[in-house]
């Protein structure tokens, strides 16, 4: 079933021109009038045209305002109690709380990933990958973790992966790559300056681009050919620098486990050569 209308609203409205920003506003605020009523009707509702609603609906990937109806329809019809929000990380209360509450978030932001990520695109993806001869990972901060994550699981399958994680050296990775080199970016705000650098000037030499954020358009994303979305709405700093993680980490697994079955005997003979070599320093 088509769901995730809400969530792909929630999540892309503070990157939305103001005038597609006002009707997704509208459209939150009245969910229920929405399904039941035209394109035509909603337009004038919402204060805003037709073709302003029609860029919306392409805005969050939707095929069409039809779309977006069918899955907000399906969102309403779901049973959200336990998944209703995000919880606030409280600084005191007991330890059982701290960790309900982190479990939950932990839970809700795979589940929202899961509305805004394109199958689509995650084939291209792991095509991609799979065929390059060279991967460079840029990422900054905390997405440098999740590009050592994704460097780590990919050279232990045989893959040349590299990770640029300081200014000069992305700049050095991704002069030096060609058409047959994947640059993927990794920035949940879609905003690193580093990382749209580096992946404009993989671009300018042949190398195809990939890139992996928050839900939205957003620079990053702009920088790369294939996008990958995460969701993650906390309304906390705190909380949400720890489930967007986990939603990124969810989706790297997705790519390894994609690329590793392509080939499944090579990367298991690769995955059993790697542990032995690991388990003599042991």
């Amino acid at each position: 079933m088509l769901k995730g209308g809400l969530i792909s609203l929630k999540a892309a409205i503070s990157s939305l021109k103001p005038t597609e920003r006002k009707a997704a506003q509208y459209i939150l605020e009245h969910p229920e009038e929405v399904v039941n009523t035209s394109v035509q009707r909603v337009a004038v509702l919402a204060g805003v045209s037709e073709a302003t609603l029609i860029r919306l609906c392409r805005s969050l990937n939707f095929k069409g305002f039809q779309e977006m109806k069918l899955r907000i329809a399906a969102d309403m019809t779901e049973n959200k109690d336990e998944f209703d929000s995000y919880q606030e990380i409280q600084i005191d209360g007991p330890i059982s709380e701290l960790v309900a509450s982190i479990s939950h978030n932990n839970m809700r932001s795979i589940q929202d990933t899961l509305t805004v990520l394109s199958n689509e695109s995650l084939e291209k993806a792991i095509n991609v990958l799979s065929k390059a001869k060279k991967i460079v990972i840029f990422g900054v901060g905390a997405s440098a973790v999740i590009a050592m994550d994704l460097k780590q699981k990919l050279t232990r399958i045989n893959y040349w992966c590299e990770t640029g994680l300081g200014v000069d050296e992305q700049a050095t990775l991704a002069a030096n790559m060609d058409e047959r080199d994947v640059a993927f970016g990794i920035s949940y705000s879609g905003q690193t300056k580093d990382v749209i650098h580096s992946l404009e000037l993989a671009k300018e030499n042949g190398a195809v681009t990939l890139s992996l954020t928050r839900f939205g358009s957003n620079p990053v994303a702009s920088a790369a050919e294939i996008n990958l979305f995460t969701s993650s709405l906390e309304n906390s700093i705190r909380s949400g620098a720890m489930a967007s993680r986990i939603a990124q980490l969810n989706v790297i697994d997705i790519l390894y486990v994609g690329i590793a079955r392509k080939d499944h005997e090579r990367h298991v003979q690769s995955l059993e050569k790697t542990r032995k070599a690991v388990s003599k320093n042991m």
